[in-house]
């Protein structure tokens, strides 16, 4: 039986990052955050669309991303909205995250942020930028597999 605090709870999802990226690999790294940064992100007041992340002196940092402001909370307590924030992972996977990207030119998207239980979790993605064609492609694709499913239902 599933236990109480693996719920998992989606606040805001990157659905840009699957249409200019190619997901090679995802990850799940927590996110080191402010008290009212905790409170905006449970308001579902963040934006992952220009995020992405940096491995910066062995850490990995997630740069860009938008929490908006706690508003009941005075200017002076509250936080940057914009501020570089650390992810927490484990040493090997950012260690495989450092020699994939420096080698073969790929790059490090949010995906989309979510709790798990009473924790902030962030689900990254290692993908490699699309060409125009590619993305005209895919929706080709996907507007065909519509078609073919709207005739299988009649």
């Amino acid at each position: 039986m599933a236990n109480q605090d693996d719920k998992i709870k989606i606040i805001t999802d990157n659905r840009q990052a699957r249409h200019l990226y190619e997901i090679l690999e995802t990850f799940e790294a927590g996110v080191q955050l402010l008290g009212t940064e905790v409170k905006s992100v449970r308001a579902g007041k963040v934006n992952l669309r220009d995020g992405y992340v940096l491995v910066r002196n062995g850490e990995a940092v997630l740069i860009n991303v938008h929490i908006s402001p706690y508003e009941q909370s005075s200017e002076y307590f509250n936080h940057d909205p914009r501020r570089t924030r650390k992810l927490l992972m484990h040493k090997k996977e950012i260690s495989k995250l450092i020699g994939q990207v420096e080698q073969k030119g790929l790059t490090l998207v949010p995906l989309k942020m979510y709790f798990k239980g009473s924790w902030v979790k962030i689900s990254i993605g290692l993908g490699r930028g699309k060409k125009l064609h590619d993305k005209r492609e895919d929706l080709k694709r996907r507007q065909d597999q519509r078609d073919m499913a709207r005739a299988l239902k009649r």
